[in-house]
């Protein structure tokens, strides 16, 4: 909040009582609140459909959404991803609005004349699900890099209101997330976020995004525009960064020193606001983040290529799933081919893409678990050499040490994948700069039992990530090495029946 008379300059030297009495002073202004000058005034009045706001600590990403939901919404939900922690924001809109009366503190709602405020949380996976069907013109995700990408996005979906004046936002505001699984904050904002993106955006300024056949593309307006039988209406999008060097409250405090005193990489994080800054691994993550980035580094697309060896294939579990095509060339592995769930329905559908995407008589592997074993007959009617892989089953090999066994074919194969990615094993591999690959492979984790490794299921990686792991899946597939069925027209053919696809990764 800002009084529009007083020189924002002059805040730098109030001592924290001058700014304590200075706030009461501006609360009672009927207005309530207004926006700093700069970045958080830059937010209030940006018309994107959806704002990010934030960066490093102190730049006012509290008091922004605040202010917007009592001053230019009608129907607003607050959300943290822990309950517990809506308890400063709560008590932000207290102070503002000068005491508790509307509150009802079971309910967590806020109704105010011709307003109503909700606050909520959603801890676990499907918690969104508690909001479905309950439209709010502005949506405030607090700390939004803790949240799943997936709740996020399904919430965004009941963003409207009844009034045809009113205008419906989303606001995420975010310091530069500690963790792997919040990396998506940087690749939904990549324009501005993303250093290595082809097309980099200014702050505030708007872009336009629309979900094509299950995939978000950025379009060049937000004109409306038909897709076969579907009018898609791109959606806007913007980022706006704050320091605490833009919040004059702050910069009259000592609160610089402290954030100038924080170890690396969160000083940089949490003062410079940068995304770059080291992103901590799991100490138990299968694949490390820097192995990946590394072979993500080598790709580039050859002038010709290999023949193609493998195609791995993994078959959509569901509407929100994809079902994906990895294909590899030797150690160097294609762009993925993605089609959603609903646009393959059955197995004839897969198998057919599955022809389509191969080359020079690739061999298919393709997870048979489920969904997975239609496209498996179809393909095997069809005469293709397909190597059905269900990963559930016992795995007989060992690590490269020799030394560790595995709990099943899924933790085998995925520490194939581990070890063909490690630097030392030099193999060259080259994996496409997809910010979703990247993510699927470096959430893997596992645990050790005895000498035995057990790499976490589908389902709690699910849980973490907040999707399946479709792209992962398929690349780890691809990466099997079966010999070609035309290498083997001699008697060998006949004893193809006893023949271990995984030996030669062992």
């Amino acid at each position: 909040m800002f009084p529009t008379s007083f020189d924002p300059a002059l805040l730098a030297y109030l001592t924290p009582e001058e700014l304590a009495d200075l706030d009461a002073l501006i609360v009672s202004d009927p207005t309530i609140w207004r926006p700093l000058p700069g970045p958080q005034s830059l937010a209030f009045h940006s018309t994107a459909d959806i704002i990010g706001y934030g960066g490093a600590a102190g730049g006012g990403k509290t008091d922004l959404a605040c202010g917007k939901a009592l001053t230019q919404h009608q129907k607003v939900l607050v959300l943290r991803r822990e309950a517990t922690q809506l308890t400063g924001i709560i008590d932000r809109f207290t102070e503002l609005i000068g005491g508790r009366d509307g509150y009802n503190g079971q309910e967590r709602i806020w109704r105010l004349p011709g307003k109503q405020i909700e606050f909520g949380s959603t801890p676990n996976l499907d918690d969104w699900n508690k909001y479905q069907g309950r439209p709010h013109d502005l949506l405030v995700f607090d700390e939004a890099a803790n949240f799943l990408e997936s709740q996020v996005r399904a919430l965004l979906g009941w963003l409207r209101s009844v009034d045809p004046t009113q205008r419906c936002q989303a606001l995420l505001t975010f310091n530069p997330p500690t963790t792997a699984e919040g990396r998506w904050i940087t690749a939904f904002f990549a324009p501005w976020l993303d250093k290595k993106h082809p097309k980099p955006a200014k702050p505030g300024e708007l872009r336009w995004f629309a979900m094509i056949d299950g995939e978000e593309v950025e379009v060049e307006s937000g004109e409306p525009f038909q897709h076969g039988a579907d009018l898609i209406k791109p959606m806007s999008r913007t980022f706006i960064p704050s320091r605490v060097s833009d919040n004059p409250y702050l910069m009259g405090t000592g609160y610089m020193a402290t954030l100038q005193s924080l170890p690396e990489p969160l000083r940089s994080q949490m003062l410079y606001g940068d995304f770059n800054a080291g992103i901590e691994d799991d100490p138990w993550q299968v694949i490390p983040t820097a192995w990946v980035e590394a072979a993500q580094a080598r790709w580039k697309r050859p002038d010709k290529l290999a023949p193609m060896d493998s195609l791995g294939v993994d078959v959509a579990r569901g509407g929100r799933d994809n079902t994906i095509l990895a294909r590899r060339h030797g150690m160097w592995f294609d762009e993925a081919l993605v089609y959603p769930g609903k646009a393959t329905p059955d197995g004839p559908t897969v198998a057919g893409l599955t022809i389509a995407a191969k080359r020079d008589d690739a061999v298919v592997h393709i997870d048979v678990i489920g969904v997975g074993s239609a496209p498996y007959d179809f393909l095997n009617e069809a005469g293709q050499q397909v190597v059905g892989v269900n990963v559930a089953e016992s795995a007989t090999g060992t690590d490269k040490s020799g030394r560790m066994r595995f709990k099943n074919l899924r933790s085998e194969l995925v520490w194939r994948m581990r070890e063909a990615l490690d630097p030392t094993n030099n193999t060259g591999i080259a994996l496409p700069p997809d910010p979703q690959l990247l993510a699927d492979l470096t959430a893997y984790t596992w645990e050790l039992s005895g000498s035995t490794i057990y790499v976490a299921s589908r389902e709690q990686i699910m849980e973490k990530i907040g999707r399946s792991p479709d792209y992962g899946s398929a690349y780890v597939l691809a990466l099997l090495d079966t010999p070609k069925r035309h290498l083997f027209q001699d008697a060998r053919t006949r004893r193809m029946a006893s023949y271990d696809p995984y030996d030669n990764l062992r």
